[in-house]
């Protein structure tokens, strides 16, 4: 057998260990629990952190206001120095639209070691305070939630007793480059994170997702949120550890109704989104890094280079082994793509989206060593992400 056959063989043994032994990350069947009413509903307070988002606010806004939740709920909008007049926006929409109260507050500029949207998380929850709601729920200013949203939230928390639930939101996929890239990319992050594996006590396997956190207000407070993970870029995932590590029950999985407007229309728009955070999740490790960029060639590009060697050559261990390892790779995409509603076609390209990530990644740790560090919306940090020297 020749190295490529080798290289191959490899490949293939990773993705049969990844198609049975990591947590059935490619299911897409990990929805909300089974959930009852309460009964005596508890309050909650809807904190949004927003920074220039005048373009999506039409829409995600007024799906909080209307929510139809039985309880006493209550929505504090963070005007993260905006320049966009995202604020007064916010007010407009809620004289016009009524429903559940609205708080429109800045925090101003962040101090020194705080990201600026957890500095807008900290003001939200400083203010919901006094209102002393037993549930917090920390939501995006592009997310769009159903009328039931917060209802079936809760009904979940409190059912499984959870201290957070959250909803991985379908992201929007309309452009060309959406539709190659956005479903892979909530497709690698199940396969670094497997939701069956969160929820699980015990297990070291935590993780949210940022855009929709339902958080008991006592569980915030024992894991110190937001204060202790005041640095994080990758704050979902660092508010999740945080939570789970001081005793929290967490779960997280994807939402049906609930859904991301923010448009990612050009390749750029969506390199920069995974570039700013990339190397933060690698811990700004040039061994991590290297291995990141090994592991994604031999288990992403391998098969489909393996197999048109073969072809070519003749080699037919090569052609039989590639091709399990590609047909096994591709089947697992195909729930994804089903369910962003997308043509299962598109999974014969994973290894060119890959490639995509692979170099994104590359450049997130290049432009960390410039100096640059994650910049979002005007804002740059030098050191990304500092949460997991922290947790």
């Amino acid at each position: 057998m020749n190295a490529i056959v080798w290289i191959a063989a490899v490949s293939l043994a990773a993705w049969l260990w990844l198609l049975l032994a990591q947590g059935l990350f490619w299911r897409t069947d990990v929805r909300l629990p089974p959930r009852a009413d309460p009964g005596d509903w508890p309050s909650v307070c809807v904190v949004v952190p927003a920074r220039d988002e005048s373009t999506v606010l039409p829409y995600s806004l007024p799906s909080l206001l209307v929510q139809d939740y039985p309880g006493r709920a209550e929505v504090f909008l963070i005007d993260d120095g905006s320049s966009d007049g995202t604020g007064d926006l916010a007010r407009d929409l809620a004289e016009r639209h009524g429903g559940l109260p609205l708080t429109v507050a800045s925090p101003g500029e962040p101090p020194a070691g705080w990201t600026g949207k957890l500095w807008a998380v900290r003001h939200g929850i400083s203010l919901a305070q006094a209102r002393a709601p037993e549930y917090l729920l920390l939501t995006d200013a592009d997310i769009v939630h159903a009328p039931d949203s917060l209802r079936e939230l809760v009904a979940a928390a409190h059912t499984g007793g959870f201290d957070l639930v959250s909803q991985m939101a379908r992201l929007r996929v309309e452009s060309v480059w959406e539709r190659l890239v956005v479903p892979a990319f909530v497709y690698f992050f199940a396969q670094l994170y497997p939701f069956r594996w969160i929820a699980v006590r015990g297990s070291r396997t935590a993780a949210a997702a940022g855009g929709c956190v339902l958080l008991r207000t006592e569980a915030a407070e024992r894991a110190r949120i937001p204060d202790a993970i005041r640095q994080a870029v990758i704050d979902d995932v660092a508010l999740a550890r945080a939570v789970k590590r001081s005793g929290g029950h967490i779960w997280l999985g994807l939402a049906d109704r609930v859904d991301s407007v923010r448009p990612y229309p050009r390749l750029h728009d969506l390199w920069r989104m995974v570039s700013r955070s990339a190397y933060a999740q690698l811990r700004h490790n040039p061994l991590l890094l290297a291995g990141t960029v090994l592991g994604l060639i031999l288990v992403y590009v391998v098969p489909s280079a393996a197999l048109v060697a073969g072809l070519v050559t003749g080699n037919v261990a090569a052609v039989v082994i590639g091709g399990l390892a590609k047909l096994v790779m591709t089947a697992t995409y195909v729930p994804m793509l089903r369910y962003y509603r997308q043509p299962t076609w598109l999974a014969v390209l994973l290894p060119v989206t890959a490639s995509l990530y692979l170099l994104m990644t590359v450049d997130s740790a290049v432009q960390h060593y410039r100096g640059r560090g994650a910049a979002w919306k005007g804002r740059t940090y030098a050191r990304p992400d500092a949460a997991f020297d922290e947790q």
